[in-house]
């Protein structure tokens, strides 16, 4: 039986046409900024947001931890949310790297709102306190199940770092998904933010890869930081032609995972066993079990029928649509689910 596997959309293969663009790919050494076509990649996503300077980067948590590296000095503090990626799953990176606190917001699935900055932000004066360096959000909030900020509440953001002249970090691992929704062009999108981590290898299916865009200096500053940490790469031009190819082909087709990740939703909302889903925008769902202790039985049930979730907190699951779920896959993980039973 076909092992259908909704853990993360980082499980995703290459297609039989990405693999070929990765194979033809022209090559040069990326520490010299001699490879085409990570200079391609780099140059197409800058200018798809509207900035000046790219680098590519073997990982989200590689583009982000370079971002808040080059927005701080150690001793700083950055406001995120307490459920947000930079701070909970970066193994520490703000403190480690960065040496900087953070000033934890939480807010709605995921997604700060600009009225609480003011509360958050520090009294430069105050010698007993970090320096306020950043702030940083998530779109779309992974733990707020794919949740999408409203634009105008970004710009709200905006306008309140504008006037405490604080850069603002867009943790943009899935932002794709997110325009899929807003419909806001990349380019209009991107003018809110100082820095963007663009992840490749999510719901738009590379192998690897993420690339952080921002200013010349900025980039120059994160191209020198990527070297001390050990995140130089050489022919790199064969992971960075797989990211191009996604971009040029795995965009539109967001849809279809929204659309699985909706039909999944309304069958776990009928389930006896579950007591809620979080609100689906995106290609992630997030399922609250009503037996909390059943959470790892749930799993292992689903698992011995083909079906591969993962726990997502107490009594918690997460599945997550992507390019190598079908619409086939859906009827059979549906079926999976209605012919279960924990209660």
């Amino acid at each position: 039986m076909k092992a259908i596997d909704f853990r993360s959309d980082t499980v995703t293969l290459p297609t039989e046409g990405m693999k070929e663009a990765m194979l033809n790919a022209p090559l040069g050494d990326d520490v010299f900024s001699e490879d085409p076509t990570v200079n391609r990649l780099e140059s197409h996503l800058a200018e798809c947001f509207g900035k000046e300077a790219a680098l590519f980067c073997a990982s989200g948590t590689l583009t982000n931890q370079l971002a808040i590296m080059g927005h701080t000095s150690p001793g700083g503090e950055v406001i995120c949310h307490v459920e947000s990626h930079v701070y909970k799953y970066e193994g520490g990176g703000i403190g480690r790297n960065s040496h900087c606190s953070v000033k934890l917001l939480n807010g709605n699935r995921g997604r700060i709102e600009a009225h609480q900055l003011a509360d958050a932000l520090n009294n430069p004066l105050d010698v007993h306190l970090p320096m306020t360096q950043l702030v940083s959000i998530e779109d779309t909030a992974n733990r707020g199940g794919g949740a999408v900020y409203d634009l105008n509440e970004i710009a709200k953001i905006r306008t309140f770092c504008d006037a405490h002249k604080l850069p603002l970090h867009l943790d943009g691992a899935r932002v794709y998904n997110a325009l899929a929704v807003n419909k806001c062009p990349p380019l209009n999108y991107g003018k809110y933010y100082d820095s963007i981590s663009i992840c490749l290898s999510k719901g738009l299916g590379a192998p690897v890869g993420s690339v952080l865009i921002g200013t010349k200096e900025f980039i120059q500053k994160a191209r020198r930081n990527r070297k001390v940490m050990g995140g130089g790469m050489r022919q790199a031009g064969m992971l960075a032609a797989a990211g191009l190819y996604a971009l040029e082909n795995h965009v539109e087709r967001l849809q279809e995972d929204h659309l699985h990740a909706r039909a999944l939703e309304t069958c776990l909302h009928e389930q006896p066993w579950i007591d809620y889903c979080l609100p689906v925008e995106t290609n992630i769902v997030v399922a609250v079990l009503k037996e909390p202790n059943s959470r790892d039985t749930v799993i292992a049930t689903l698992a011995n029928k083909g079906i591969r979730c993962m726990a997502f907190g107490p009594g918690m699951l997460r599945f997550v649509t992507h390019l190598g779920i079908s619409s086939s896959d859906i009827d059979q993980t549906v079926e999976a689910i209605k012919t279960s039973t924990f209660m």
